[in-house]
């Protein structure tokens, strides 16, 4: 096993790799239980989608471990699966209302898109292409992103009400007033916001003391914490009278209408797809390699990159095929990261977990959000680190760079972050380069520039 996964060449070993495949499936195994309740909104039979959810996780984690050696997890994406349930299958653009069978048909051929799309390294060109300072800024956008997923679910950050107290309808956009705000601080009284606090106190010490699996235990410590009576977080009572056996008749295999595929409606649908999978999973990759510290040999960081778009490609045709929306790499999994792991083994772990949770979802699903969200927020510090490596005095790099970083969280997009990193850096590189400047200006990054701002004009920024 450790000459298989080359964990002494990457300065790791079997424990350290179990440890942090466990951790990424912590931080990851609510996408279990919202995946379902998000998708059976669309008329998809919720237990199929967990099924659905847990075999996709499963199968291509385990792949992207044993055939790249990638210590990143792939399940459905949040954001993507709302979008399939909230805005395609809601789309009246035909005049006809679009199924979850259409909604699936459509997931499927952007993923056959991206397969064409990396077999002939126009995906892996974006790795070259990009500069150094917004694969950087990428990586503390997704820290800062996967903070706000941590402060967010924790309730530690809420949202004020005086910001929608006028009658506006939802999804409306109004300018807040000078006494308005958006956001605020979750109330104490919350226990999953102070036991996310405590959470937070147990691994930051343990990580100060440098005790080796320090995410995982605060995570576990949390756990039993919220089993304590009085806190009432987890809830062992709902163990009894569980289905453990999984019933895969359930599953919706295959369940495709290729009808209509190519009307006005499905065409948007499944351009939006690819390019917001496009960016996300280019973001997500690039983020947890580098964090990793595979881009310390440049060349073999965007060899790595390029060969995990395949498996990303491969797994999102294959997690329509088992009836859910896209299946990409997940940023969590810079949790495992965090915790040592190196190697494919810390995935194939992931991923086991994710096929062991078919049998054992109400055990998966005890772990309570204030644990999850104590280890996303922390890892958000870790992230933060690549900040230092981009230079803010050269404006040229620090405004884009500084655009990506922010628009990431404050739109809750990765995709948006990138785009608007993309298209600042091409026109500032482009106008210094006027005036004697020498910023390399790729011509993927042409292309990506006319691209990001048609979608943005024709598509929407959705």
């Amino acid at each position: 096993m450790a000459r298989f996964f080359k964990l002494k060449e990457l300065g790791t070993n079997v424990r350290t790799e179990i440890m942090a495949g466990i951790t990424t499936f912590m931080t990851m195994a609510y996408i279990l239980a919202v995946n379902p309740s998000i998708l059976g909104t669309s008329g998809l039979d919720p237990y199929g989608v967990f099924l659905a959810t847990a075999l996709a996780a499963g199968i291509f984690t385990i792949a992207m471990g044993l055939f790249i050696n990638f210590p990143v997890a792939l399940a459905p994406g949040m954001g993507l699966n709302a979008f399939f349930a909230t805005t395609v299958l809601t789309s009246k653009a035909t005049g006809t209302p679009i199924s979850p069978e259409m909604g699936l048909a459509a997931v499927f051929i952007s993923g056959i898109i991206f397969f064409i799309l990396t077999i002939t390294q126009i995906r892996q060109l974006l790795v070259v292409a990009i500069p150094d300072s917004l694969k950087h800024a990428i990586t503390v956008g997704i820290g800062l992103f996967i903070t706000i997923i941590g402060l967010k679910n924790s309730g530690l950050m809420s949202i004020a009400l005086d910001a929608f107290d006028k009658g506006y309808e939802q999804g409306s956009f109004t300018v807040l007033g000078p006494n308005n705000t958006v956001i605020q601080m979750g109330s104490l009284h919350n226990p999953t916001v102070w036991l996310t606090l405590a959470g937070l106190a147990i691994i930051g010490i343990l990580m100060v003391l440098k005790v080796r699996g320090a995410i995982l235990i605060g995570m576990l410590a949390v756990t039993l914490i919220g089993m304590i009576p009085g806190v009432d977080v987890v809830n062992l009572n709902s163990l009894q009278g569980q289905n453990w056996a999984p019933d895969f008749s359930k599953l919706n295999f295959w369940s495709f209408d290729f009808a209509d595929l190519f009307t006005a409606g499905l065409l948007t649908a499944i351009a939006t797809f690819t390019f917001v999978e496009l960016f996300d999973t280019f973001g997500t990759l690039v983020g947890t390699a580098n964090r990793a510290g595979f881009f310390k040999n440049k060349d073999e960081g965007n060899k790595l990159v390029g060969k995990a778009m395949l498996v990303d490609s491969l797994a999102v045709s294959g997690g329509a095929m088992l009836g859910t929306s896209t299946v990409t790499a997940y940023v969590e999994s810079s949790s495992g990261i965090a915790e040592g792991g190196r190697s494919g083994l810390t995935a194939v772990t992931t991923g086991v977990l994710f096929l062991l949770a078919l049998f054992l979802a109400p055990i998966a699903l005890l772990v309570p959000g204030a644990a999850t969200s104590a280890a996303l927020i922390v890892v958000g510090v870790l992230m933060l680190q690549s900040i230092k490596e981009i230079d803010f005095s050269d404006l040229v790099v620090g405004i884009p760079a500084f655009l990506t970083i922010v628009m990431m969280p404050f739109t809750y997009n990765i995709a948006n972050g990138i785009s608007f990193g993309i298209v600042s850096y091409v026109l500032l590189a482009f106008v210094s380069n006027l005036k004697g400047g020498k910023h390399k200006i790729h011509w993927i990054m042409w292309v990506l520039f006319i691209i990001v701002i048609a979608r943005y004009l024709f598509v929407g920024g959705e």
